[in-house]
Parts: C-alpha cells; structure tokens; sequence
C-alpha cells in the first residue's frame, strides 16, 4: 500500500481516532483477517454473520497492525468509522488517487471474467509491475482490497468487477475510475437477481459510462448488447472478437487433440499466430479481450501472442486439467457455472474427448446452477438436451430438483437409457464414478461454487496419483 498516516487515513475515511498517533504510518497491508496481519499493516474489523473482527482487534495490533479500521471503540489504536465497508472503499480512492502513474484497467461480463484478469495480468507483466487480484475477489469488499495493494512502483492495477444489483458496478467504478473498460459478455448470469438479460446489460454497461474520455472501451464485437455499448460512453471504443469489422480478432481458430485452441491474432498493427496452454475454444475470446488491453497498453502484437502462448490459469477449480497416472483425465470447473459458461465447458470437453474410432469417453458429472430465477427449469432441460446433442458419453447429473431436471431432460432429448443418470450428492457421484471410469476417460466436473462439486474432482485425484510430469493449468 502507499504510505498513509494515520491522520491521513482518518481524513480519507471521513473517520476519528481514538488512541491513536496522527503520524504513524501505515506501511503494510490491508487485512480482514486478524491471522494475515503484518507489520505496519491496518485491520479491517468487519461484522460478519458468524464473526465479528472487532473481537480480533487486540490480536490483530500484537501481530503488528498499527491501528484497526472499526466501527466502534476495540482498546487499541483505532479509525473510527460508522461504516467499516463504506471507509474501506474510501480508502482505496484515496490510494489509487494517489497513484498517478498506474494504469487501472476493469473488466465485467458474465462469464470468464477471472480467466480473462488472469491473462490480462501476465501480458501486462512483461511491462510493469502488475497489482490483480487472486480469484474473484470482485465485491465491495475484494475489490478495494486489491486496489489497497498498489504501491508508487505499481505500473497497471487489472480489477475485475461483479454485479448482482444495478449501482454495483457504478459503486465499484467510483472507488477505482479506471482509464480502460473491458466488458466481455451479456449472458444468463443472475438473471434471477435482475430478470432479463437486458437488465443485466444495463448493469454491467455502468462500466464504460465510467470512463473518461480519454479513455477505451473493449468491447465484445460478437455480442450485440456488449456492442451496443458504444453508444453509452464517451471513451474510444475498441472491438474484439471474430467480427470482420473487430480491430483485434480471431482467424483461423482450430482446436488440437487436447482441446486447447489456436488461432492467427489479427490487429491493424499487424497478425501472428497463438496457441494457447488453456482448454476450450471460449477461451480464444478471452485471449482476444487480453490482447486488446495489452496493446493498448503497449505491447506488440508478437510480444502479445507470445505471452498468450505462455499464460496459464492462475485461478483455481476453472478447466483446471490434471491427467491421472492411469490416463484419466479430470477437469475441475467446479468454481462456478451459468449456462453460458456450462455450455463452453461442454463443447470443450467433447473436444478433448475426441472424434472417431479413437474418441475417449467422456463424462458430464454436473450440478445446478443457481440465480437463475424463472428461468431456471428451463435452462437446466436445455443443458440436459445439449449434453444428448453434442455426444457426451454419459452425463451424471447431481444434486435435487434441477440436477432432475437436467437428466430429464437428456431422457428427453435422446433414447439413451443408462447413458444418464441422477445421483443425490458429491459422495454418490464419485461412488458411481469409482465404479465405472476406466484409463483414458475424460471427465468434467462443473456446478455453481455453492453446491460444492469440487469435492468430485478433488476425489476422483485423490485416488490416482498425476501422470508423471502432469500439470493443472
């Protein structure tokens, strides 16, 4: 973080101090979590459901916390603030406002924000130092907890930004005014939340009404309520995607028998061919949102391609591929799931399954996925259908009413018998799994976080050491 005082941080919060000396210094970091705490640094003691971190603020200041950020009296230096969310993001204004030199770049959309941060932070690195944040941490909470992390060195601050209700992302916006905006996609998301998918293009539209004028707009050139956004910003706006008129597209995209993608990265300053370590073809539209953020930024396109073809994923339990010592291979995308993001990891693993006498079996073991309101049922049958139409070998559908529906609905789709099948929870999938995988099957594993599908995968390894030399990317 950038050096505050105390009265400085008292100043930015709108907060007063109560045992505390105006002229220490904060030199460390933000934390909330009394354990992380390290010298120099500022806890930030928040109110939560089962704990509250006011109760951790003595252990907090012993671990070398200068002062605590609260909301009342903890007997220990203190800034005391009415709300400690509130000042949490008054803070990070007031850092970021005074890192002048940092370029801060937002990303939105629906589906694969994470993945996308990620690669735009390892293209980014090869020009400066480069602050992101690990996983998801794209709340009013996480979100000014990363920005809390730039220092006067911290060449690009890369912030990815959530929304379940309109006004998010303004809020988040406001925090951190980024110089470049980035929305990916308008899918099916938490539609629950807001009801239709235009609601959510609204939303997430917030971010390029953000940015300045002098600042850019990336936009998804083959989403038509992403590319509508041109005309609710006053930034230069730039178009990706496979789109004739995209200045930073895809050509000639081929997927190899692993199922990872290439493709010629063609931009007005030139072409040059990418292959990428990550799996799936939807991952070619992220390496498009990359590219185009890093060379606005500065690199060239051969400096961009070959860092695509170098970054991995930095995020766990997304199409994280491990291969078992005895040839079968697990894909964790247990993080989260919507249907969009459900519909990519199917097509990707068929590709990874194969074509032709050879082709590997393949096994959807999926759960449900939530926030998706009225919508819900349907959606589910319709992921249920795509499994039956797209060849998966068997599809293992988990958990209550959804997961019911999802089955159903491949019953419905194909005559395919035993080919589906509805099991209660995590432990009865991976019994039926057990029983029946044999070397060189290939099997997914997604759902959204809260059903908590990763225990599939992570037993599935358990049992079966990693081919030697395997690797999770």
């Amino acid at each position: 973080m950038i050096a505050l005082t105390l009265a400085e941080v008292a100043e930015a919060v709108g907060g007063t101090l109560d045992g505390a000396d105006p002229q220490t210094l904060v030199t460390g970091p933000v934390e909330v979590d009394s354990r992380k705490v390290r010298p120099g640094g500022l806890f930030a003691a928040f109110a939560g459901e089962h704990v509250d971190g006011h109760d951790y603020a003595e252990r907090a200041v012993a671990a070398g916390a200068v002062a605590v950020l609260a909301a009342r009296p903890v007997g220990v230096p203190a800034v005391l603030v009415d709300d400690v969310v509130d000042a949490l993001g008054k803070l990070a204004r007031a850092v970021v406002g005074r890192a002048e030199d940092t370029a801060v770049v937002a990303l939105t959309g629906s589906a694969g924000k994470t993945s996308t941060k990620d690669l735009i932070a390892q293209l980014l690195q090869r020009r400066g130092e480069t602050v992101f944040p690990p996983g998801s941490l794209n709340n009013e909470i996480g979100h000014p907890m990363t920005a809390l992390r730039v220092e006067p060195t911290t060449r690009h601050l890369v912030l990815e930004m959530g929304a379940r209700h309109k006004g998010d992302i303004q809020y988040l916006t406001a925090i951190t005014p980024p110089r470049i905006g980035l929305v990916l996609n308008v899918g099916t998301a938490h539609v629950g939340e807001f009801g239709s998918k235009e609601a959510i293009a609204e939303a997430k539209g917030e971010l390029v009404e953000a940015l300045p004028a002098d600042g850019v707009a990336i936009l998804n050139a083959d989403d038509p309520l992403v590319r509508a956004m041109s005309a609710r910003t006053k930034a230069r706006v730039v178009l990706f995607g496979e789109a004739r008129d995209a200045e930073v597209r895809a050509q000639d995209v081929r997927l190899d028998s692993t199922g990872r993608p290439s493709f010629t990265l063609t931009t007005p300053a030139g072409s040059a061919a990418v292959r990428l370590r990550l799996y799936g073809e939807h991952h070619v539209s992220n390496a498009l949102a990359a590219a185009a953020v890093a060379m606005e930024l500065g690199l060239s396109v051969d400096d961009t391609a070959a860092a695509l073809g170098e970054a991995g994923a930095l995020s766990r339990w997304r199409m994280e591929v491990v291969d078992r010592a005895d040839g079968v291979t697990v894909v964790n995308d247990a993080y989260n799931a919507n249907p969009d993001s459900m519909r990519a990891a199917l097509r990707a693993l068929v590709s990874m399954g194969g074509r032709g006498p050879g082709r590997r079996r393949t096994w959807a073991v999926l759960g449900e996925m939530r926030e998706l309101g009225e919508e819900s049922f349907a959606e589910h049958d319709a992921i249920g259908r795509l499994v039956v139409r797209l060849d998966v070998t068997k599809l293992v559908a988990v958990g209550g009413r959804e997961a019911a529906c999802m089955e159903l609905g491949a019953r419905n789709e194909g005559s395919w018998g035993e080919e589906s099948v509805l099991v209660s929870d995590a432990d009865a999938a991976v019994e039926l799994l057990r029983d029946q995988l044999r070397p060189g099957d290939v099997v997914l594993v997604k759902a959204s976080r809260s059903v908590g599908l990763e225990k599939v995968a992570e037993a599935l390894l358990s049992d079966v050491a990693p081919a030697s030399g395997g690797a999770a990317l």
